[in-house]
């Protein structure tokens, strides 16, 4: 399974100056090539490397290995913008971000990451120290820091293309590394796990993953936020973009430890995990103005990935079900009905009269189940029926 490790460099004011002329160089040597290739129409790498290698070479300042990592950064792009356009990520035809989107090339930030593969860069994990090719020649002896545990993955797995990227006024280099997993098991049962905004997580088990102290970083951080923009001072602007991805930290942070949290379950009592596959629901949830910013600060993408991965690593399995009406349909008697789901946090079978919380699983009451326990069941007859590699989405 693929892992990347982050490491965060410590160059000098000579290497950080080198590193920076670097990617301004490399931008502005990809705005050129993604320029080519938007006009000529050509966006395949062996198409497009003749028509841009030599300029890149000799007007950009790039050796013969970068300008290939630059144009395959181009194509890379581009591949990534027609799939997002197929998705309809971007919405329809005709519509005015799929438009903005088609209507002129991909353009490059002077300071977007760049990659280099082992001709450009190479390690010394036990030294703690990398060598990177620079405009300004080859830098050696660039140290970094990072935890013993993520300088064993670099030593013994790492492979492929690193990323330099200068984020928040700091340097840091991002490791592709190729880790064996174990092969999943053969689980006894699901964990069903319901995502939301005021409980994140909700198992089957009962537990309750409350997102509430969340909720109340961000209440407090918007507030100051608009404190802070109403003052516009120089000191409320620094004070602005030092608190810049604060929020987005904390929120990382809490899936990473939610995440483990299900993941370690699982593990523990041997059973596999349960997800609803969630694609595309922004587009699908229609909220009222006030509940749009809880809606897209949801961060339920992320959590489901971190739990992926995890899992992965611990050989837990994980099943996508089907989202729909999990909330709506009793767990008991399996009646479906909109007018099941009182309020936010309860639920009422209009058919068997049976009261739970409307997401956990009610434990301590065997006949209960909400939303999580009917993803449970949902999970492990797609199982059964063996179409794990096939959720459905609603459309």
């Amino acid at each position: 399974m693929k892992v990347v490790v982050r490491v965060k460099l410590e160059p000098s004011a000579y290497q950080a100056d080198a590193l920076a002329a670097t990617l301004r160089a490399c931008n502005r040597a990809a705005n050129h090539v993604s320029r080519v290739a938007f006009d000529s129409g050509e966006q395949r790498r062996n198409g497009l490397q003749p028509l841009v290698y030599r300029q890149v070479k000799d007007e950009y300042g790039l050796s013969a290995q970068p300008a290939v990592r630059v144009v395959k950064k181009v194509c890379d792009a581009y591949a990534t913008l027609k799939a997002n356009i197929k998705a309809g990520n971007l919405g329809r035809p005709g519509g005015k971000r799929r438009s903005k989107a088609e209507s002129r090339p991909v353009v490059f930030r002077e300071d977007a990451a760049q990659a280099f593969d082992d001709r450009c860069l190479s390690w010394r994990a036990d030294q703690r120290t990398v060598s990177i090719w620079t405009v300004a020649g080859r830098l050696k002896g660039i140290r970094f820091v990072c935890s013993e545990n993520a300088a064993k993955m670099i030593a013994e797995h790492r492979q492929g293309e690193s990323d330099l990227v200068f984020c928040d006024g700091s340097w840091y280099l991002f490791a592709t590394c190729d880790i064996p997993a174990p092969a999943p098991f053969e689980p006894a049962d699901c964990l069903g796990v319901d995502l939301g905004i005021v409980n994140i997580a909700t198992t089957s088990d009962g537990a309750v993953l409350s997102g509430r102290r969340l909720e109340r970083y961000r209440k407090r951080m918007r507030a100051l936020t608009a404190k802070l923009q109403a003052k516009k001072t120089k000191s409320a602007k620094r004070r602005l973009k030092a608190i810049r991805r604060r929020e987005q930290r904390f929120a990382t942070d809490t899936n990473h430890q939610i995440s483990k949290t299900i993941v370690t379950t699982a593990e523990r009592t041997s059973r596999g995990i349960a997800l609803e596959d969630l694609t595309g629901i922004r587009e699908r949830v229609k909220a009222r103005h006030d509940q749009r910013y809880r809606l897209h600060s949801w961060a339920f993408a992320q959590l489901g990935a971190f739990v992926a991965y995890k899992a992965e690593r611990a050989g837990v399995p994980v099943v996508h079900v089907d989202p729909r009406n999990t909330s709506r349909q009793c767990s008991s008697c399996r009646h479906t009905h909109k007018t099941n789901r009182v309020d936010q946090a309860t639920f009422a079978c209009r058919a068997c009269g049976t009261t739970m919380h409307a997401d956990d699983g009610g434990t301590s009451r065997p006949k209960a189940g909400g939303a999580s326990r009917n993803i449970r069941h949902r999970a492990d007859a797609a199982w059964q029926r063996g179409t794990v590699n096939c959720p459905t989405s609603a459309p």
